[in-house]
This record gives C-alpha cells, structure tokens and sequence, in this order.
C-alpha cells in the first residue's frame, strides 16, 4: 500500500512537471502565445479514436502491399482560438513536442531496465547497438533509397535496431544460457563493425550527408504527428510489459543464482526484458534519430530519489525522461536562428551532470 502512494504520488507530480514543460514549451518560438491560449488549442487539438478500419502499407521493391489497422479520430473541444495561433500550436509545436516527450518516455524507460539487467548504472538503451543498428538502417535510407525493401526511414532504422539487437544477443547466447558479460562483449564487437559501416556509407552518401549527419545526432525539426502515431503505441505497449517484471528485475538484482532460487525463470525474463527494452528504444530511435544522455542520466538521477524499487523507478524515470527531452528539445529550438539537433543539447546537460554525480557521490553496480 505505501509502494503504491509513493508510486501514485511520484508519477502524479512528474505527471504536472511534464504539463507545464509542454504548455511553456508550446509558448515560446519567433511568434509568442500566452499560456491560456496554448493550452486551449492544445484542448482543441485533442482528439479521441471513434472508429478502427483497416488501410495499407505498401513495399515499395518488393511490390506488396500489407493491410494495416487505421483509427479515426474526431476532436473533443471547439474553443475560440486565432486560427493563426492554432494552427502554430497544433500543427507546427505540438507535433514536435509530443514526440520528444514520447522519445523521452522511451529512452528513459528503457535505460532504467538496461541499468537493472546489467546491474550497472552506467548502462544506456545503446548498450547493446541498438542505437547504432538504427543509425546503420537510417543512413543506408537516407544515402542509398533505392535498396531498401522498406519504402520508410523510420521503418528502415526500426528493423535496423532490432536485427542489431537479436543478432547480439544471438552471437552471446550458447546452450541456452545468455551470460550478461558475454552479451556486452558481443554488443561492444557489433557496434565497432557497424560504425564501420556508416563511416563507409558516409563517404559515399553525396548530397545526402548532411541529413545523415542530422539525423545521427539526433534532430526533431522534421516532427509530424505521423511520426508520433508510429512510436507512440509501441511505446506505450513495451513499457506496460516492462512494468508487469519489475518484480523480477528487483530480483535479478541480487544474481541469477538467487533469482532462480526464489522462483524467477532467469533466462526466459532476461530474454523478454531485452528484446521489449529494444523494441522500446528502438521505436524511440527511429522517428528521433540517435539522442545520447536520457537513457543513462534519468534513470540513474531518479534512483538517487526515488531509490532502486523498480515498481517505483520505471514509471517515474519514464515520465521525468519526458520531461527532459521536451525541454531540452525547446533549448535546441529556442539557441537561435539555427534549429540545433536536441541530442547535442542533452550531451552537453547530461554530460557535465554525470560528471558531477560521480565526482560527489560514489557509483557502484546495482
């Protein structure tokens, strides 16, 4: 009972954090709009799904086509609001920070449960290439369209992190056991091999590079609200799967050897909670590009709050992870006439504030 006020508590407070981070964020650009304004067309931008068919998703080299679910909403509000104003808030703003806050949601989810699997708290989502594999699909996309069967650079980087990933975990894993130091090995060998092979696409991208390079350290200015509807509920789905084992995460923290001896299927919850950790990050890579710091300085900064309880940890670091990243992301917006990539912002927050986290107090694994 007190874990679940302490859990309703922290996350109806991180809840009003992130409000306030998107009302602010949405006020500020080249054309200012007050608070009430914001949040009136924020209310008219807000719809709900009224009914479910069924669209297609096409393969452009393969020529197939695949039937896809499809919602359609209608909206819920009719405020007064200028039209110039509204279309700023929910066509150019609110897309943008919608999916930094769901990116943010991401990273931070599935960096708290990489620093619990690997009982370490300088693990980040990237540690096992996932990020890198998004990168490698995202940059063969971008330089080299035409060979990708996927018609999407979202869809192109999303199976790129998931190959990387399964592939990790397949080159560590032997008579049915994954040893967690094996697996790192492995993810550190992959990584090197693909960051090969971006170097060599790099070079032969032509006029491509520079969206490449963006793309890489990790750029919202291109968001729409298609971009949200791929991420978001995949998202959403990965974290409540992960929150069902935060029990069994508590429990590996103290070995397999004793996790197994209190009930825990060790190797069948190691292997669920990696595969929908990568699902999760990357869902998040793929519409954001690469951003460094959230996965790894959130979660470890609410654990210094909030302790290790992973009941507790998981939903808060999910939701303050949303924060960061939409402020963040209105920093990189708001520096000047330049629109900077968000992930040069959260490196040169989280880089300096984990500096300092570790010069005052010690680290030590999980």
């Amino acid at each position: 009972m007190v874990r679940r006020a302490r859990v309703v508590t922290w996350s109806a407070g991180l809840v009003v954090v992130l409000a306030g981070a998107i009302v602010a964020s949405a006020m500020i650009g080249s054309v200012r709009i007050g608070p009430r304004t914001v949040v009136m067309a924020v209310l008219n931008a807000t719809s709900l799904p009224t009914s479910v068919g069924v669209g297609s998703a096409g393969l452009p080299l393969l020529g197939w086509t695949v039937p896809v679910p499809t919602l359609h909403f209608s909206t819920v509000f009719a405020y007064d609001v200028p039209a110039g104003h509204q279309q700023i808030v929910a066509d150019i703003r609110l897309p943008r920070i919608a999916l930094a806050a769901t990116v943010g949601f991401a990273l931070a989810a599935a960096g708290t449960v990489m620093q619990g699997f690997f009982r370490n708290p300088l693990a980040d989502p990237s540690i096992i290439g996932v990020s890198t594999g998004a990168a490698a699909g995202a940059v063969l996309a971008i330089a080299f369209p035409m060979v990708v069967p996927f018609g999407s650079l979202h869809l192109s980087a999303f199976v790129g992190a998931l190959a990387t990933a399964f592939l990790v975990y397949a080159i560590a894993t032997e008579g049915g056991r994954t040893p967690v130091a094996t697996l790192l090995l492995a993810g550190i060998a992959v990584q090197a091999f693909l960051g090969a092979m971006i170097s060599y696409m790099l070079v032969h991208s032509g006029e491509s590079l520079r969206e490449a390079v963006l793309w890489m350290m990790g750029h919202l200015g291109r968001s729409a609200w298609g971009d949200v509807q791929f991420a978001l509920p995949v998202v959403i789905l990965g974290t409540l799967v992960l929150g069902a084992y935060t029990r069994e995460l508590n429990v590996l923290l103290l070995g397999e050897e004793d996790a197994h001896h209190l009930g825990v299927e060790v190797e069948r919850t190691k292997f669920l909670l990696l595969a929908v950790a990568s699902v999760v990050t990357a869902a998040g890579v793929a519409v954001a590009g690469v951003i460094g710091f959230v996965g790894l300085v959130v979660p470890h900064m609410m654990r210094l709050i909030v302790g290790p309880d992973h009941r507790i940890l998981l939903p808060t670091s999910a939701l303050a992870g949303a924060s960061f990243l939409v402020i963040t992301d209105t920093i990189a917006r708001s520096g000047g006439p330049t629109d900077v990539p968000v992930g040069i912002v959260t490196a040169a927050i989280g880089a300096p504030f984990f500096l300092y986290l570790l010069m005052k107090r010690e680290v030590h694994s999980l």
